[in-house]
């Protein structure tokens, strides 16, 4: 967790503590806004017709806008150190841009196996959520930086200037979460069904209320 020679965080402990800080905020906030944290995530619920279209533009709005003052209040405390934690490729652009792909569409479908079935337990979704981020951090750190989220790498960018291969962290989390949320419905074998006006965590309330309710009468 923290290195022994230079006393700092070590990988293993920046992969816990990203884990930690979703699993946090999920378990905080998901009540209230479903808490999808990346635009990533809002674009393949709607697609896979979990999520309003109508409402995605507001979401986008409050993930870019939260990663700008997040990136703004680092910059004010800390100085522009390492970009302020801009994600970068350590080896070519193709290589990172295959990696987030992949990365962010394992995360989206552990996202739509606890957040859309009513088989998998509610209440360990922030657990698996956290989990599925810390082990893609963990492994795909070191190569793309494991951003999975335009909105993470977008802020720190546009606030350090620094905006090399911005596109591919804005473009690869996109396809790889549509890629993981058809993945998951096709494994769960679920057939396209028209929008619905309510959003993809009424939906996840209403089905645990119902297991809730079937529970109680065991």
């Amino acid at each position: 967790m923290v290195e022994a020679r230079t006393q700092q965080l070590g990988h293993v402990g920046v992969a816990a503590t990203f884990g930690l800080v979703i699993m946090a905020m999920i378990y905080a906030l998901g009540h209230v806004s479903g808490a999808h944290f990346n635009p990533a995530v809002t674009f393949a619920f709607a697609l896979t017709r979990h999520f309003p279209w109508p409402r995605v533009a507001g979401y986008w709005a409050a993930q870019v806008g939260g990663a700008l003052l997040a990136a703004a209040v680092l910059r004010i405390s800390l100085g522009d150190l390492a970009d302020l934690g801009a994600t970068l490729p350590s080896g070519s652009e193709g290589q990172s841009f295959l990696w987030e792909l992949v990365l962010t569409a394992f995360l989206m479908l552990v996202i739509m196996s606890v957040a859309t079935d009513t088989r998998a337990v509610g209440e360990a979704a922030a657990i698996a959520i956290g989990g599925t981020v810390a082990l893609d951090a963990l492994f795909g750190g070191p190569i793309s930086g494991a951003s999975m989220n335009p909105a993470r790498s977008l802020g720190p960018a546009l606030v350090s200037g620094n905006l090399e291969s911005l596109w591919l962290y804005l473009l690869a989390p996109l396809v790889g979460a549509t890629v993981g949320g058809f993945a998951y419905q096709l494994v769960r074998g679920e057939q396209p069904k028209p929008e619905r006006p309510e959003s993809f965590e009424e939906e996840l309330y209403a089905s645990q209320a119902v297991e809730e309710r079937e529970a109680a009468r065991v």
